[in-house]
């Protein structure tokens, strides 16, 4: 029905979309955020660009067309973790009191750190025995931390500042976890901090002393880092230490008035001994911010492994209450960590195996993953799970298979899951089978469930699993099933190898190995959104900027000329107030044509009888002129016309959208589309900036996907077009952000392949 005049896309189809207008970088820009212009310290050339503008506005260069920052300093946290000197205000040595505890540990810290410690307090002339001073003015030295144990840290801020201290903790509770008026104290206390020209950087309030826990320093090998929002919740992490698993830090970050979660993944990033980031994360500060300590994260490699709160509404008031942030709209953040490589699990279980696996494994050789067991029960039982979870379990070759048949006998099946039967793991049989699977080029991870112990034989298969595992450079995991953990075997045998990744259960374990071959894949190919994000407005923008009604609904013909802006195609319409003008437009159109109610109030005109559709001549134009009219009238629905359009050919009915999330700003949706999209609910949601890939990844996470790859004898549709429609919508998101509430293409009709798609419907509501 629909002569196409859509163009065959290239490689550059991303670069087309994105790039209208980026080479000017000196346009104005929308605002400037604390993040992009706050840089108390930084490690790269960009970092220090973006620390040398102090408290000035960012540039057009820091910043993409919506307003928002495409760069973020690594905060020089050195000091605070290792200072050379330590205030504490409001040291006590009273017995009883409870700072006397806190004050006796940090005593105890920083000795371990080889740091001064200096008591404030008003009226003692010495703590444990140090000279007390009796304010922060009056300290012998220049601090590089304070710890501040008083009621209300806001009178001390400025003293700090005077005092040139570099970082200070405030324990105090009672801010925005208690409600609105702690919520306004909270943001007294972050406008203080943000006032001081000096530097000063504040942890809390309402943390803890987590930051000066004792750590192992006998572990060597790659170290977790670790940032909680509840101290709590990061004491299975902490208790990894005790099998072996290195610990580098602890950020309680607690309500983030200034010091957030994103700056410590920033800074972790760029540690040496770091391997993973784990976090428990209750609410994020700032959207942008956690993607750009992400981006930097991907961008070094260091995998990000978290648990974030709030899948559920009960979770997510719950979290508020505790935090006094926004927990965010769960699917919108579930997206943006996929997005920038965050590995999101549930239990702080698989945090701790999941953070350890992938701070202590090497890059994988290859994808495969082979099962080793003794019981062809449990080897069948493991890979079903895995297989379902998404791990590939290549069959072994035919030579590989005659190999692994010269010590375990032929009925048995190694074609992965390979089942020895039990007996070769209690002789010199057991290291040559696992040997020879590690030496497939094919298999880059074996897991070797036990599901309890039966020594001696399995006191040898674990021998054998820890030497092969120190004598390759692949993976090798280890369920150890028995609810004891009292066994030398796994005690002392597995646990005391850094080679080798142990775990108590089939879920973790499958979980872990997902995400270290997810997140190696992930980084292999990662090239950073935000370098390539528009910076400046395109000519688009000033063209749509016309169309907006601010606090209106637009009508559709009013939304379409919005998408029409944008490039994105739209059928042959015209509006018209006369049955007359509806025959002549009809004529013009092309029979047959769909004629639709359109006026700035209408959401879902099928519902209403508005929508007429297959029209094939005057008379039935005119007749449906004066239908839609009518029943406008009796619903009490203003029009602004009615619109006589071209009739689309069949394809597939997507929808495309646009939306704003409290926490990341602008979102983008695709999904099935029609008049069943709600009760479908089959979409995926990225956050702006994102590149091409990433517009088909979302295609790729529908369940109803293979519609695009044509069923039942129906041709592929135009994906390139879709895709194209996609990233001109993030780019409308973007430009028109502080205008555009919401956008609904619905249905966009996706044509057969080289045919283009077209948006038949289009809601759009301004801000």
């Amino acid at each position: 029905m629909l002569g196409s005049t859509h163009g065959t896309l290239t490689s550059g189809l991303r670069a087309r979309v994105v790039a209208c207008g980026d080479d000017a970088r000196s346009a104005s820009v929308h605002g400037t955020t604390a993040a992009a212009t706050r840089a108390p310290g930084a490690s790269a050339p960009v970092d220090a660009a973006v620390a040398a503008c102090g408290a000035a506005a960012a540039t057009a260069a820091d910043l993409d067309v919506s307003g928002r920052p495409l760069y973020a300093p690594v905060p020089d946290l050195d000091r605070f973790f290792r200072p050379e000197s330590v205030a504490v205000v409001g040291a006590s040595d009273t017995e009883g009191r409870p700072h006397t505890g806190i004050t006796r540990q940090l005593l105890a810290w920083a000795g371990r750190v080889g740091a001064r410690l200096h008591p404030v307090h008003p009226s003692r002339e010495s703590v444990f025995g140090l000279p007390c001073v009796p304010s922060v003015a009056e300290l012998p030295e220049q601090v590089d931390l304070a710890v501040l144990l008083v009621r209300d840290p806001l009178p001390l801020i400025d003293q700090l500042a005077d005092a040139k201290v570099r970082f200070a903790v405030a324990f105090a509770s009672g801010f925005a976890e208690t409600g609105a008026d702690g919520a306004a104290a909270q943001a007294r206390l972050a406008a203080a901090v943000a006032a001081t020209e000096s530097g000063l950087r504040l942890l809390g309030p309402n943390t803890n002393l987590n930051a000066f826990e004792e750590f192992r320093d006998d572990l060597e090998g790659p170290a977790i880092a670790l940032i909680t929002q509840s101290g709590h919740q990061g004491r299975p992490v902490f208790s990894l230490q005790q099998i072996g698993v290195r610990l580098s830090h602890w950020a309680p970050t607690g309500n983030e008035a200034d010091l957030e979660t994103a700056d410590f993944i920033s800074y972790f990033s760029t540690r040496p001994e770091v391997g993973a980031i784990a976090a428990y994360i209750e609410g994020l500060k700032d959207g942008r911010s956690f993607l750009l300590a992400a981006d930097r994260a991907a961008r070094a490699g260091v995998p990000v492994v978290a648990v974030k709160v709030g899948r559920t509404e009960t979770g997510a008031r719950t979290a508020a209450s505790h935090t006094g942030k926004l927990t965010g709209a769960d699917d919108v953040v579930d997206a943006a960590m996929r997005q920038f490589g965050v590995i999101r699990v549930d239990g702080l279980d698989e945090l701790q195996d999941t953070a350890a696996l992938l701070a202590r494994a090497r890059r994988p050789r290859a994808d495969g993953v082979v099962v080793y067991s003794i019981s062809g029960g449990t080897g069948a039982h493991f890979a079903d799970l895995a297989t379902a979870a998404g791990l590939g379990l290549p069959t072994l070759s035919d030579a590989k298979q005659a190999e692994l048949h010269t010590w375990i006998p032929e009925y048995l099946n190694v074609a992965n899951p390979v089942d020895n039967g039990g007996h070769p793991v209690g002789d010199e049989r057991g290291r040559k089978i696992i040997d020879a699977i590690l030496a497939d080029p094919s298999v880059g991870v074996l897991i070797c469930p036990i599901t309890g112990p039966f020594p001696p034989m399995s006191d040898r298969l674990a021998q054998d699993l820890v030497d092969a595992a120190e004598a390759t450079d692949k993976l090798v995991c280890v369920v150890w099933g028995s609810p004891v953990g009292t066994e030398v075997a796994y005690r002392e045998t597995l646990l005391g190898s850094s080679r080798l990744a142990t775990f108590r259960t089939f879920g973790n374990c499958i979980t872990a190995v997902r995400a270290y071959l997810d997140h190696h894949r992930f980084t292999a190919s990662y090239r950073s959104p935000f370098d390539e994000a528009p910076r400046t407005p395109s000519p688009s923008f000033r063209k749509a900027q016309a169309l907006m009604r601010p606090g209106q609904q637009l009508s559709e013909h009013a939304a379409k000329q919005l998408l029409r802006a944008y490039g994105i195609r739209v059928p042959r319409e015209q509006l018209v107030t006369s049955a007359a003008a509806a025959v002549r437009s009809a004529a013009q159109v092309g029979y047959p044509v769909v004629m639709k109610a359109s006026g700035p109030q209408l959401a879902h005109k099928t519902e209403l009888g508005l929508v007429k559709v297959g029209l094939t001549s005057a008379s039935q134009v005119r007749d449906a002129y004066r239908e839609l009219t009518d029943i406008a009238a009796y619903e009490n629905v203003p029009l602004d016309g009615i619109l006589v359009c071209q009739m689309v050919a069949r394809g597939v009915e997507m929808v495309v959208g646009a939306g704003r999330d409290a926490l990341f700003g602008p979102t983008v949706t695709v999904g099935l589309g029609g008049v069943l999209v709600e009760v479908l609910g089959d979409a995926a949601v990225r956050v702006p900036p994102f590149g091409e890939p990433d517009a088909r990844a979302m295609l790729g996470e529908l369940r109803g996907h293979a519609l695009l790859a044509g069923v039942r004898g129906a041709p592929p549709a135009d994906v390139d077009a879709l895709v194209e429609v996609i990233l001109r919508v993030q780019r409308m998101a973007l430009e028109l952000g502080d205008e555009l509430s919401e956008l609904d293409i619905n249905p966009l009709m996706v044509l057969p392949r080289g045919q283009g798609a077209v948006a038949l419907d289009a809601l759009a509501v301004c801000r």
